[in-house]
C-alpha cells in the first residue's frame, strides 16, 4: 500500500500557513511568544520552518492568537494532525538510513517527480547490482554503512514507480552516466536494459542530456530531485544532493529557480524515444567495459 503524503511535507505546509497568518496579523515572533507564554522564539521558529513535529495544542493556541475562523481553522487542524504523525508512519519506512528516508518521505504522495543526475543512474532506476556498487563506493568515504540494508531500502523505494497510481516521473540524465567504463559488463548491461524497461511504463520518462547541456541558462552544479504534490498548497520541494548530506529547499524563490532550470533541461534533452534508441544502440555495440577503481564515485 502506498504511503500517504509524509509528515515532512505536511510540516512544511503547516509552517508556511502559520507564518502567513502571523504576518497577516502584523505580529513578530516575539509578540506571539509573549502572548502564549513561550520562553523563547525558537519553538515558534522551528514550527514555521517545518523543522519540528508540532504539538496539536500549540497549533490550536496559535490559531486562537491569529483569530482563524472555520473552515480554514478545521483545514489547518487536519494538516497539523498529519504533521504530528510520528512513529507509525516511520515504521513503514523499515530499515532505511537517514538519507534514503529523506527521499522516500518526499516521494510519498508526490504527483510529479523530476530528477537530474550528472554522475549516476538515479536511485529509483537502479538495479540491485548497480546500487550495491555505488553504495559500496560511497561507504568507503563515509564510513559505517550497511550496504545490503541500503540496497534493500532502494528496492523498496522503487515500488513507487510500479504501483497502480504512480507519480509522473522524469529522469534527466547526463548521457555520460550511460558510459560502460568503470562498471563490470554484466552490471552495466543489466542496468541499461532496466532503464529501457522502466522507460516503457506510462508515467516514467527517461531523457538523456547530450554533453550535460543546459541551453542558455545556468548549469545545475549538483544532482537534485524536484517534488510537486496533488494539493497545490503543499510546498513544492527540491532536494539537492551533496557528498555527505542533502539540502531540502521549500522557499518559493529557491524552488522557482530550479523549475526554470528543469524547463531548460527539458528543452535540450533527447526525447524519450531518441533516448531509448541511443541506449539500445550502445547496448548493441558496447565494447568490453574498462573497470576503474571501485572507490571512484565518478
Amino acid at each position: 500500500m502506498p504511503l500517504s503524503a509524509s509528515p515532512v511535507v505536511r510540516r512544511a505546509r503547516l509552517g508556511v500557513e502559520l507564518r502567513r497568518l502571523r504576518r497577516r496579523e502584523s505580529l513578530t515572533l516575539e509578540q506571539v511568544c509573549v502572548r502564549l507564554g513561550w520562553a523563547s522564539t525558537s519553538k515558534l521558529s522551528r514550527i514555521e520552518l517545518g523543522q519540528s513535529r508540532p504539538d496539536l495544542a500549540d497549533v490550536l493556541d496559535l490559531l486562537d492568537v491569529y483569530q482563524v475562523p472555520s473552515p480554514q481553522r478545521d483545514e489547518l487542524i487536519v494538516i497539523a494532525r498529519d504533521a504530528a504523525t510520528g512513529r507509525g508512519w516511520s515504521r513503514a519506512l523499515g530499515e532505511m538510513g537517514e538519507r534514503q528516508r529523506a527521499y522516500v518521505e518526499l516521494e510519498a504522495g508526490a504527483e510529479r517527480i523530476v530528477e537530474y543526475q550528472c554522475a549516476l543512474v538515479p536511485g529509483l532506476l537502479q538495479t540491485p547490482a548497480y546500487a550495491r556498487l555505488r553504495v559500496s563506493a560511497g561507504a568507503a568515504l563515509t564510513g559505517d554503512v550497511d550496504v545490503e540494508a541500503e540496497v534493500r531500502a532502494r528496492a523498496a523505494r522503487q515500488e513507487l514507480l510500479i504501483r497502480p497510481d504512480p507519480p509522473h516521473y522524469t529522469a534527466l540524465i547526463d548521457e555520460r552516466v550511460c558510459d560502460p567504463d568503470g562498471l563490470p559488463g554484466d552490471v552495466w548491461r543489466d542496468q541499461m536494459r532496466h532503464l529501457l524497461a522502466l522507460a516503457e511504463r506510462p508515467r516514467v520518462s527517461v531523457r538523456l542530456l547530450p554533453g550535460a547541456s543546459c541551453g542558455d541558462g545556468p548549469h545545475p552544479l549538483a544532482p537534485f530531485s524536484y517534488y510537486a504534490y496533488p494539493d497545490p498548497a503543499d510546498p513544492r520541494t527540491v532536494l539537492v544532493e551533496t557528498l555527505t548530506t542533502d539540502v531540502r529547499l521549500v522557499s518559493e524563490t529557491d524552488v522557482s529557480h530550479y523549475e526554470r532550470v528543469i524547463e531548460r533541461l527539458l528543452a535540450v534533452a533527447l526525447p524519450p524515444d531518441a533516448t531509448a534508441e541511443l541506449v539500445a544502440r550502445r547496448l548493441g555495440a558496447a565494447p568490453v567495459p574498462r573497470q576503474r577503481d571501485p572507490h571512484d564515485l565518478g
